[in-house]
């Protein structure tokens, strides 16, 4: 790949328009494979990214090849996946009908299961693992704000795909261990559970002693878990991954002068799960907290909390009113 060749984000939502547009706004050809509503706001306006640093660019509608017609990936030579994760085998077919034989593909996706899926129906290309650390915020109107802070990792390989896509303001790293990585992002992702279903800013839930022991408690249940299926996470923090636990349990003021120094939240920030469900979309529980209990079944471990968690998500899907505004307690109770 070099940098006129284009570039498909498959699946343009809130995390494929942000990278999308930052890759973009750096000169590279983008095309975005996006639903019409995308579609239609970012023509209307162009494609608007900002940053947690108070940094904004706008991308011309017409510097991007936009649609919700796959098509658009017959001449992409590299491919990033940003779907939900129930939607990973119907991308993977739309990718093995219209992109080239040798396309690369890049799973920009939350979860440890995608890209065994995505390899089973793209057997002859070359696909890459990788994990987006930060949230990003849709705006309305073509607007999507990244508001935490951490650099895009992928999978090495020959090809330096890593290096290749890293533009200012999207750093991209390679690793040798996308595996573990995926693991520790996984872990972390259990509190975009807790999250959704307090219906505060991310910040302000992580203030709060009571939500931070819940999700320490969350975390521990996550890391026996995986320890038992002989997995070793890798922190997407400067924290290591076993550490998380007792350092949420501190102090507020001693844990906000950690986190401080640790990771960038924007005031306002939440997790992709609270907006799934505040716009009566189907969330990515079963493939956060589903993947704990699953593997609790097959070690006869005890998560309660998972359990919990999990029923409590789908009946606020279910009951599609957006986040129910619980507390620490309520959702400790039963």
């Amino acid at each position: 790949m070099n940098e006129n060749q284009p570039i498909g984000i498959a699946g343009a939502g809130s995390i494929g328009c942000f990278v999308g547009g930052m890759l973009a706004a750096a000169g590279r050809r983008v095309a975005l494979l996006a639903r019409p509503r995308v579609v239609k706001e970012i023509t209307a306006g162009g494609l608007r990214v900002s940053n947690f640093d108070e940094s904004e660019r706008t991308v011309p509608a017409a510097a991007l090849t936009l649609s919700d017609d796959p098509s658009i990936f017959k001449d992409t030579p590299l491919i990033l996946v940003t779907v939900k994760s129930a939607d990973t085998p119907a991308m993977a077919g739309l990718i093995a009908r219209h992109a080239p034989d040798d396309a690369v593909v890049v799973s920009l996706q939350n979860g440890v299961g995608n890209v065994p899926v995505l390899r089973q129906h793209l057997a002859g290309r070359s696909v890459l693992g990788g994990m987006v650390p930060f949230n990003v915020v849709a705006l309305g109107d073509g607007r999507f704000h990244r508001s935490t802070s951490g650099d895009i990792v992928i999978a090495n390989d020959d090809a330096g795909t890593a290096a290749r896509l890293s533009v200012p303001g999207l750093a991209i790293r390679a690793t040798d261990n996308i595996d573990g990585v995926q693991w520790g992002k996984l872990i972390v992702n259990l509190n975009n559970a807790l999250n959704a279903l307090s219906d505060i800013p991310l910040r302000q839930q992580l203030a709060q002693r009571n939500w931070r022991r819940l999700f320490a408690d969350q975390m521990a249940e996550g890391l026996a878990a995986v320890r038992a299926e002989g997995i070793t996470p890798v922190s997407p923090t400067p924290l290591p991954s076993g550490w998380m636990p007792p350092l949420l349990r501190l102090p507020d003021a001693i844990f906000e002068m950690l986190l401080g120094r640790t990771m960038k939240i924007d005031p306002e920030a939440r997790s992709s799960m609270w907006e799934d469900l505040q716009r009566g979309r189907r969330t990515e529980i079963d493939y956060l907290q589903g993947v704990i209990t699953a593997i609790a079944d097959r070690h006869g471990l005890d998560v309660p909390l998972s359990r919990r968690v999990i029923d409590l998500i789908r009946k606020a899907e279910a009951a599609g009113k957006g986040s129910p505004g619980l507390t620490p307690e309520q959702i400790r109770a039963g």
